[in-house]
């Protein structure tokens, strides 16, 4: 986790941006003549947001009318791991997003496993359809090997997983009921700084809590999901309203009960509340839990450029001491390089450019840019204003996925790698000196949350055999891999040249 952490730091690392992670499911490959009409699912019943403003007098009649309805939507979580997926060296993630995301305080090692019968980890979760889809934190989640979902009339139900996203921090379940009472979406876009909002949660033990406060801070990037995502999007809004451990993945409304925010995370020395609580806005989180519900997997949409956050004084000046160039700190994305057959290439952005807006949203930094194109899919269309040489331009740029696609993609169209979540490269003949080894490949960029990821396999592991057999590179795992379906059987060698064994069911 301290590695995504220091890769966090490079100021001008070759990205596209993202809008998310593959993630589980299953569907039928989807062409781009899907049209946004489409995602209508989870969408909000109501784009104008009213933002009533309230009097001392009047605040307290609107919160309860806020809870009344908010309250039967937002459910307990109750995360449930195999031992062989509670692993003693693991950090818990609950320490990352409750301790001070900040970097002031170390996480806790856990000290102790959980019986099987006792779940590892509680948090929230939201209901956003009468049919059992509940909407959550994927920290809440990840590595359980059962879910159970509490209502608040205490009704117990075991939760499928439907899909995960790292990079947003969000989750998508499905319960076998109908009838539920479910939030709508709110529109996050229009929320304003100073309104008062509603925390709804199960902090502490504390079931069908309520908590008021205000908008504090809109557009906040804590450096917080880079710990779990090579490729975070950050955009919190912050709110004052009392957030603590048991929040992760409930509900933050509007007076009139619209959701426009899931709880993820608060900036503490004690790991409890102490002022700010950071919230996933509405209208990303809809997006990814739309795109997980049809496809599977999050559609990834590339800007395709190589960038410097001007906003960073501190990678600016590694960034000049570096080129031997006298760039400024402030507003806006330096475009360092541009990625071949990407949208920004095919728009004629050139390295040197600097972005200001994207669809008329001011680009102070890397977490704006971030915010909206990972609101889009392949194939949309975004409007780039941006300096050339002291003039400013606009153009606009069609999206594209990692390979320079405009197609949606499906869980069918995924590599092997992609599916297991690694890459591999061939062993070195010093390596196979040094290890004594015959055969054997060195893993690379392991995706969070995926199958390596949850075995405790990461980067520099050195893979010997999968399913008994050697195997020398990617393509050796490939074709053992692709089509095949049950358990996987990966014999590997640690980081302490100790030779173990795992197993995993291979994803569909």
């Amino acid at each position: 986790m301290k590695k995504t952490f220091i890769k966090s730091l490079i100021p001008y690392a070759f990205v596209g941006i993202v809008s998310g992670a593959t993630t589980f499911g299953a569907i039928k490959t989807f062409d781009h003549t899907n049209n946004d009409s489409d995602f209508t699912y989870f969408a909000p019943k109501n784009n104008n947001a009213q933002f009533a403003g309230l009097s001392a007098a009047g605040a307290g009649d609107d919160f309860v009318k806020a809870a009344k309805m908010t309250v039967p939507a937002v459910v307990t979580i109750k995360n449930y791991q195999n031992q062989t997926n509670n692993r003693a060296s693991d950090q818990d993630l609950f320490d990352y997003f409750f301790g001070n995301p900040f970097g002031n305080q170390q996480p806790r090692q856990r000290q102790k496993q959980a019986p099987d019968n006792m779940p590892s980890g509680l948090g929230s979760g939201v209901i956003i359809s009468p049919e059992g889809y509940i909407i959550t934190n994927n920290h809440v989640v990840k590595d359980a090997s059962k879910l159970e979902v509490v209502l608040s009339n205490k009704k117990s139900y075991i939760a499928t997983l439907v899909g995960t996203d790292p990079n947003t921090d969000i989750a998508l379940l499905k319960i076998d009921e109908k009838g539920l009472p479910y939030l709508n979406f709110g529109n996050s876009d229009a929320v304003e700084v100073g309104q008062w909002v509603l925390a709804v949660g199960n902090p502490l033990g504390l079931n069908s809590t309520v908590t008021a406060g205000i908008i504090s801070a809109k557009g906040r990037s804590i450096n917080l999901l880079s710990q779990q995502s090579n490729t975070p999007i950050e955009n919190f809004l912050q709110t004052d309203a009392a957030i603590n451990p048991g929040n992760s993945g409930g509900a933050l409304v509007d007076i009139n009960g619209n959701l426009i925010g899931i709880n993820s995370a608060i900036s503490s020395n004690t790991g409890y509340y102490e002022g700010y609580g950071f919230a996933v806005p509405a209208n990303l989180a809809r997006k990814v839990v739309e795109d997980i519900k049809k496809f599977g997997l999050v559609q990834r949409a590339f800007l395709g450029i190589g960038y410097l956050d001007l906003s960073n004084e501190r990678d600016v000046m590694a960034y000049n001491m570096q080129k031997n160039t006298k760039l400024k700190s402030g507003s806006g994305i330096y475009v360092t390089q541009i990625s071949e057959n990407g949208g920004a290439e095919d728009a004629g952005i050139k390295s040197g450019d600097i972005i200001t807006k994207m669809d008329n949203t001011p680009i102070g930094g890397f977490s704006d840019m971030s915010f909206v194109v990972g609101s889009k899919r392949p194939g949309d269309k975004v409007t780039v204003t941006y300096l050339r040489n002291g003039k400013t331009y606009t153009t606009d740029v069609t999206l594209k996925d990692a390979k320079g696609n405009t197609k949606y993609r499906s869980k069918a169209d995924l590599s092997v790698t992609e599916k297991i979540g690694a890459e591999f490269e061939p062993l070195s003949n010093r390596i196979k000196v040094d290890y004594g080894l015959e055969s054997g490949v060195i893993v690379k960029n392991v995706v969070s949350g995926g199958m390596f990821d949850q075995r405790g396999i990461t980067d520099n592991y050195i893979v010997m055999e999968v399913n008994g057999k050697a195997v020398n590179s990617q393509k050796d795992i490939e074709k053992i891999l692709n089509g095949y379906k049950g358990n996987v059987s990966i014999k590997y060698v640690d980081s302490y040249g100790n030779i173990r064994t795992t197993g995993f069911a291979m994803p569909n």
